[in-house]
């Protein structure tokens, strides 16, 4: 049995663990340790923290999921001012071997890992994901990350992208005044300004716009307290057009995919899952005019490990290094 750390990078948090691996498996994955990135000015000081809290010398191999693009010179992670530099990793972290991911790309090797008892049903036909063609990873957290399960045969390949960088399109009046608010402060406006934790502070501000009403005080986190609670009439209006947005957005880059099932993510999702059937979610996901039958067609499921990021960038060492 070897260990490998592993490290999930976000925009808002990292996230570190000790994996076991074992017979070309992830054996086992320790209870994480999560450090704020706002805390702390680099990646190698929040590892070098992170081994001072273990209080034992760290394994010599190293599983990275970054919140950016994957290249072998500079990664600069999207929603978080930290650099990564892959040549001086070994030197900086004192590893010998190390696998850099995506962090929604690792998600996809957890949804390929994990069994049937670790997805929940959204909406679609309740049955398993299938064993070939694509699945879509979607999921908002500080950013919106997307990326393509490919399985063929027993095997399979997952694809990074960037597709929570598409532009919005809006389907109705609130939408169109939604675009019309975030382009005058970014001139282009992604699906991401919308669907994602920060988000919901543009929706806020847009729905109080629209009833002469004062913005609720607080930070990101005040905004989605007050819209899971239910007892305001903005903050409901706001989290269902977050799932109407959210439900447009995620059956896009399934149709976009050509994917057979889209298995839904990121640090929103385990927080949002029982809003998400009684909203608009299903609706939109599926009204794609002349493709409505076919999306009605494909089961969306939420991927319930507590951390596919971790346990994604493990399997992912394990792709790239063997055991």
């Amino acid at each position: 049995m070897a260990e490998i750390v592993v490290a999930d990078i976000g925009g808002t948090h990292a996230r570190f663990a000790i994996a076991d691996i074992a017979n070309g498996e992830v054996a086992s994955l320790s209870e994480p340790t999560t450090l704020a990135t706002a805390d702390h000015p680099s990646f190698q000081i929040a590892w070098e923290i992170y081994g001072a809290q273990l209080d034992r010398p760290l394994p010599r191999a190293a599983a990275i999921a970054v919140a950016a693009p994957i290249n072998d010179e500079l990664i600069n992670l999207t929603n978080n001012p930290w650099i990564i530099r892959p040549p001086q990793i070994c030197e900086k972290l004192v590893v010998d071997r190390y696998t850099l991911v995506n962090d929604f790309a690792a998600v996809a090797h957890a949804v390929a890992m994990v069994g049937p008892d670790r997805f929940r049903h959204i909406t679609g036909p309740e049955t398993p994901l299938p064993q070939f063609g694509v699945i879509s990873v979607i999921g908002p957290g500080t950013g919106l990350g997307v990326a393509a399960l490919v399985c063929e045969n027993g095997k399979f390949q997952v694809l990074a992208t960037e597709a929570g960088h598409c532009d919005f399109a809006p389907r109705d009046a609130v939408e169109d005044r939604i675009l019309q608010t975030l382009r005058a402060v970014h001139g282009r406006v992604s699906v991401e300004r919308i669907v994602s934790g920060p988000g919901l502070r543009a929706i806020f501000e847009v729905l109080s716009d629209m009833e002469n009403r004062p913005m609720p005080i607080g930070d990101d986190k005040a905004l989605w307290k007050l819209a899971l609670e239910g007892k305001d009439s903005i903050a409901i209006a706001a989290l269902d057009r977050f799932f109407l947005t959210l439900g447009s957005v995620a059956g896009d880059i399934a149709l976009a995919h050509g994917a057979g099932a889209a298995v839904m993510a990121g640090s929103l999702g385990l927080r949002l899952t029982d809003h998400m059937g009684s909203s608009g979610f299903a609706d939109r996901f599926t009204s794609k005019g002349r493709y409505r039958g076919l999306m009605e067609s494909l089961p969306v499921k939420l991927i319930t490990h507590p951390e596919p990021g971790l346990l994604g960038a493990a399997a992912a060492f394990i792709q790239e290094h063997g055991a």
